[in-house]
């Protein structure tokens, strides 16, 4: 659909006009991809800005289960993250696999999504995906230091279990697992 295109290439008059002369605000692609989702997705942050104005459903997710708050998670688009979370989308949507957008930015090692989506009140910072993961033994297992700290400081437990009866601190480094311990104390 046009408003697709437009929505993915940033044309915010387009899809102003688009929207003007009623052409939906939600459609789906194949892959359930809304207008959103691939604004969201490709960081055009005026086109999320008008459809998020127009009542964009910000909680609609593809076929895997992927939202426009993941996809802003995991590509480290902020201001989208921020205007997403500021206009009611769920912190704590999963995809598919169970993964929410703190399991993205914590996998990711991406400090600054980290810290804004645990500033929400609403995040359940120990949520599993489908492997009993946390976004805490993704962090330890890629070894972002900084994350898994941010990660600890807001509450999240060490000494969780994952499918596999492992704890985040079998995934940390030696270093890392004594930083995470010594904050826990």
């Amino acid at each position: 659909m046009l408003i697709h295109w437009a929505s993915l290439g940033g044309h915010t008059e387009l899809v102003s006009l688009l929207i003007n002369y009623k052409s939906p605000i939600d459609p789906e692609d194949d892959n359930m991809m809304t207008p959103l989702i691939l604004a969201a997705s490709a960081g055009k942050m005026d086109v999320v800005r008008l459809l998020v104005s127009k009542n964009a459903n910000m909680n609609a997710q593809t076929i895997e289960g992927h939202s426009s708050l993941q996809y802003a998670a995991s590509k480290g688009w902020t201001i989208i993250l921020e205007m997403l979370l500021d206009n009611g989308a769920n912190v704590n949507i999963c995809d598919k696999r169970g993964a929410t957008p703190l399991h993205r930015a914590s996998s990711r090692g991406n400090l600054p999504i980290v810290r804004l989506l645990t500033r929400n009140t609403r995040i359940q910072i120990d949520a599993k995906d489908s492997e009993g993961n946390t976004p805490l033994h993704l962090s330890c297992e890629e070894d972002h230091h900084d994350v898994s700290k941010c990660l600890v400081e807001h509450g999240a437990r060490l000494d969780t279990l994952n499918k596999d009866s492992k704890t985040p601190l079998d995934y940390a480094n030696i270093t890392l697992a004594r930083i995470l311990s010594s904050i826990n104390k």
